[in-house]
């Protein structure tokens, strides 16, 4: 049995459902498809998955069920003049209301016949995984649905406490800050149910108006912009922030960041989440010259890599706070949860009150004979006005903006 723990903080927060959407270069085969979706199901207990929960102990667990419990699409054609609109609307179709996780599965498959291809949509709720857990979730399916190499099944075990470097703890005001939280807490006697939460997400993702987008960088402007790049003795990476820095007057964005190669406790395959995020402030973006500033991105993300203190921040506050506070925390912070504690947690330290962030995630750029194309469709916290989802396959960068409203 695995309990949530650095997931828990994605349990209670609406639109922590992000999607990978690919095209490969195999005719639709619907029995296909269902075997598959089956093989993956055996290799990957989370697919199997519903959330449990113990009262006595207020925790929430991974309840691994026989069968599949991936919700199987079939859509239809799809037109390559009207494509990636269409699966952008799917997406938001599958995401309108917030997923009632003791009745549903953590990921959610709609499937095209498209022109000699197939075309899928993977809809993961982040308690199933992060976003390179998600790819290679993908290529996994592609690779047996092109192929027919089969899925290796990879045990779980997800980020506990203990995992997290000793030299990472937070700061001694940040500790203390969380410890009076979590006392006030205890003396409120609050406990906030799935049930509250799950109406209280209904209602805000009815509200919340999310637009979304998608630029693709053709393999000749990817390639001149990676070689401007090297010379400047940046990434690509930095490139993009620094660019949203500059167009969008933002002072801080957040990053994720893959720990897989830093965890020992990550197992080759194995889903839930291996990943954590920081921010990257700049103290002034009016430079004119992009590399420039993109230089600036560059040290200060260094900066944070090697500080395991600034590296682990989030994970270690998760760790440090009473869990049913944390449940809390973003329904507090919008004033439909009475918790002077929580919405301290809520505003304070996750921005939760207001949507004002920005943030990026980039998924990396793989090559692929099974995935001819791919975009990465990002999630969208409460917290964030602005979010990038990057993802670059065969020489092709696609990047789809998450946007309110």
């Amino acid at each position: 049995m695995e309990y949530l723990f650095t997931e828990r903080a994605h349990l209670a927060c609406p639109n922590m459902c992000f999607a990978i959407a690919a095209s490969l270069g195999k005719a639709f085969d619907k029995k296909r498809i269902e075997d598959s979706v089956a093989r993956l199901s055996e290799a990957h207990p989370f697919l199997r998955s519903r959330l449990g929960y113990e009262k006595g102990t207020n925790s929430y667990f991974y309840d691994v069920k026989e069968q599949s419990q991936i919700e199987l699409i079939f859509e239809g054609e799809l037109c390559d003049e009207d494509g990636d609109v269409k699966i952008i609307q799917q997406f938001e179709k599958l995401t309108a209301r917030d997923w009632n996780l003791f009745s549903e599965g953590l990921l959610k498959l709609a499937v095209w016949k498209a022109e000699g291809k197939t075309v899928l949509l993977f809809v993961f709720h982040h308690l199933l995984a992060d976003g390179r857990g998600a790819l290679g979730l993908v290529q996994e399916f592609a690779d047996f649905y092109v192929d027919g190499k089969e899925p290796k099944s990879a045990p779980e075990h997800l980020i506990t406490q203990e995992d997290l470097p000793a030299n990472s703890k937070l700061s001694f005001i940040s500790q203390a800050l969380v410890n009076y939280a979590n006392r006030q807490w205890k003396k409120e006697s609050h406990q906030l149910s799935y049930e509250e939460y799950h109406s209280f997400a209904d209602e805000f993702l009815q509200e919340d108006d999310v637009e979304h987008s998608l630029e693709v960088v053709s393999t000749d402007k990817l390639s001149d912009l990676h070689a401007q790049c090297k010379s400047h003795k940046i990434s690509i990476n930095d490139y993009l922030l620094a660019k949203m820095f500059a167009e969008d007057k933002a002072d801080s964005i957040v990053m994720a960041c893959d720990l897989r190669n830093q965890l020992a406790c990550y197992k080759q395959g194995a889903l839930g989440n291996y990943a954590t995020a920081f921010s990257v402030k700049l103290k002034s973006t009016s430079q004119r010259d992009i590399f420039s500033l993109s230089k600036k991105v560059h040290n200060q993300i260094r900066k944070k890599l090697s500080n395991p203190k600034d590296l682990y921040l989030v994970l270690q506050c998760y760790a440090s706070l009473e869990p049913g506070l944390l449940d809390a925390a973003m329904i507090s912070s919008r004033g439909a949860f009475d918790s002077k504690a929580a919405k301290f947690i809520g505003t304070s330290f996750f921005n939760y009150d207001k949507a004002k962030g920005y943030s990026i995630t980039n998924l990396g750029k793989i090559e692929s004979k099974n995935i001819e194309s791919a975009f990465f469709i990002p999630p969208e916290s409460p917290a964030i006005k602005k979010t990038l989802g990057v993802l670059s396959v065969n020489g092709v960068m696609r990047i789809c903006t998450s946007q309110r409203k």
